[in-house]
């Protein structure tokens, strides 16, 4: 029988058997050249600069060689080797570029958990980049990549003001809200009917003229108004049943604005009208003042206009003049970097500044709500609206007061979205616009006001512009030839190994595809992090922060959104 200190020492020679084992065991595989390139970029300087530019060399000249294959020597040209080729090259240029871009990965993990601005930067700018490699695989000019830019920004901004509104009744009070189209839509229609011309164009209704400013605050008071008037029966009821009544309210109203009986009638000798399913036409936008002296399309430019329009439509920078030489000796091609934008690009890009101030205004005002009193009870109602009712607090009065004002910030986004088009209809509210709404704060996180702004910014990039933009870029440099025009027509040839004329098909639907697309999303979400990218945090009930003894935080590190980040994964709720 063997002493303790023998079946000690016996145990740490094992242990180093083992140490020994899994130090020089080799392993298989891509595995130790990463090993082998974290180590060099490590070093810093030259060494580390030099190693990922021979690997991205090394990659680049491999992808070339690959890339540039003759397809027409394969045995079933444009078929499922086709599709192997192209699987072949994907898989090369991702084995050129996936080892230089793992310190950059880490650097991201690193400043995501720094501060919200760092979250919204790191995913605005990737959304910027994307959009620039789409400009320049079709080959547009600045001002098509400007375009592009300023419209998904657009759709980023109006979405992120939208989910902000729904988080402060699903995030904040727990209040299942589903007829957000709806209420966009009262504060739309009275914004036109109050703000429009008294005189009647050739396809639409006559307004009642009053100054803007009085229209778009009508719009939000009818708006919280109707919030009010669907919340005092409904509130009674359980949440589910809630979520049917403001749905269904959704659908009273686009069909009510649909109707021929308020296509056009008359109040106090006054006409006016929804315009039924013709539509409305809106008030013009304030900010198309600070470029043209008036709204008509040959309105002439502004003293802001006369300035700027010139100086950006002949912005060209010659880098390289004509006849150039290095040293004299070595003739250099003439280049110059053309940064020329048109006017109307220059105008939209302007109400985009003006959107995203108004996101940064629903951000701090949910903020401070959230941090309030206020917002300390409606958190309650949420987790448990029996123990906040034991409390002493009337909760279906928090509740209303929470959604009559979440309509009325529904009722100024819609504005805000439809008030740039100068014209609107009830189909511009289908209940399809709801669930977008919905998609993007469950990708941001429900009771994140960060998460909001997030979600819509990955909503419209993603999955709005994004499908579109792909579509445009394969289609440019693949001929695809003819595109069925049925799904069977689609399936058929690649049963028989025909592979383009089903893409073809799938490109030529990508906005039926976009639904896929988001039941994808939404049924990894739920698998992977049903709380969505920043639903993780953990909201404290004091007024003030809570600390340990030794002046750490009970909840981690306080975020702006009123919560604090968990200390890992295990704390997510």
């Amino acid at each position: 029988m063997s002493s303790p200190t023998e079946s000690v020492d016996a145990t740490e020679d094992a242990a180093g058997s083992d140490a020994g084992d899994d130090v020089e065991r080799d392993i298989p595989g891509w595995t130790p050249y990463r090993e082998w390139f974290r180590d060099r970029l490590s070093e810093g300087g030259a060494t580390a600069w030099a190693t990922a530019l021979g690997h991205l060399l090394v990659g680049g000249v491999l992808f070339a060689l690959v890339a540039g294959f003759d397809l027409g020597t394969l045995p079933i040209g444009g078929s499922l080797v086709w599709f192997v080729y192209l699987s072949i090259t994907v898989a090369v240029l991702y084995a050129a570029t996936a080892p230089p871009a793992e310190p950059y990965v880490t650097w991201l993990e690193d400043r995501w958990m720094e501060s919200d601005a760092d979250k919204l930067l790191i995913i605005l700018g990737h959304v910027v980049v994307v959009f620039f490699v789409f400009a320049v695989a079709l080959g547009l000019p600045f001002n098509g990549l400007m375009g592009a830019l300023g419209s998904v920004l657009f759709f980023t901004a109006v979405y992120a003001m939208m989910v902000l509104a729904l988080n402060l009744h699903w995030g904040y009070a727990g209040v299942f809200n589903i007829g957000i189209a709806g209420f966009m839509a009262v504060g739309v229609y009275v914004m036109a009917i109050l703000s429009s011309s008294t005189e009647a164009g050739a396809a639409s209704v006559p307004g009642l003229g009053l100054p803007l400013p009085i229209g778009i605050l009508g719009g939000v008071l009818a708006a919280a108004f109707v919030g009010l008037v669907a919340a005092l029966p409904a509130l009674r009821l359980r949440a589910d049943y809630f979520a049917i009544v403001t749905v269904a309210l959704s659908e009273i109203i686009r069909l009510t604005l649909n109707s021929r009986t308020l296509q056009e009638f008359t109040i106090a000798g006054v006409t006016t009208g929804t315009g039924g399913a013709t539509g409305i036409t809106m008030p013009g936008n304030p900010i198309r003042l600070l470029f043209y002296e008036g709204f008509g399309a040959g309105a002439e430019p502004a003293l802001l206009g006369s300035v700027l329009f010139p100086l950006f439509r002949d912005l060209r920078i010659e880098l390289i003049p004509p006849g150039s030489s290095w040293l004299g000796v070595v003739s250099l091609p003439a280049f110059t970097l053309d940064l020329a934008v048109q006017p109307s690009v220059i105008n939209n890009w302007a109400y985009v500044v003006v959107l995203a101030g108004f996101v940064g205004l629903f951000y701090v005002l949910l903020v401070r709500t959230g941090n309030s009193p206020f917002g300390r009870v409606l958190k309650a109602i949420r987790e448990d609206e029996i123990v906040a009712k034991s409390l002493g607090k009337d909760t279906n009065r928090f509740k209303i007061i929470a959604f009559m004002f979440g309509c009325g910030l529904m009722g100024l986004g819609g504005i805000l979205w439809q008030g740039s088009q100068g014209f609107t209809n009830p189909g511009a509210f289908r209940p399809i616009i709801t669930f977008y709404i919905w998609v993007a704060l469950i990708i941001g996180g429900a009771g994140s006001n960060t998460g909001s702004v997030l979600g819509g910014a990955l909503f419209a990039g993603a999955l709005w512009e994004g499908p579109v933009y792909v579509r445009r870029v394969v289609t440019n440099y693949v001929d695809f030839g003819d595109t069925p025009s049925t799904f069977p027509g689609a399936v058929a040839p690649f049963v028989e190994g025909e592979v383009l004329p089903f893409l073809a098909f799938m490109l030529d639907n990508v906005s039926a595809l976009r639904f896929i697309l988001v039941g994808v999303i939404l049924v990894m979400l739920m698998q992977r992090r049903p709380e969505g990218l920043l639903g993780h945090r953990k909201e404290e009930a004091a007024a003030i922060p809570l600390t340990r003894p030794g002046g750490t935080s009970a909840g981690g590190d306080a975020v702006a959104d009123g919560g604090r980040d968990a200390a890992d994964d295990g704390g997510a709720r």
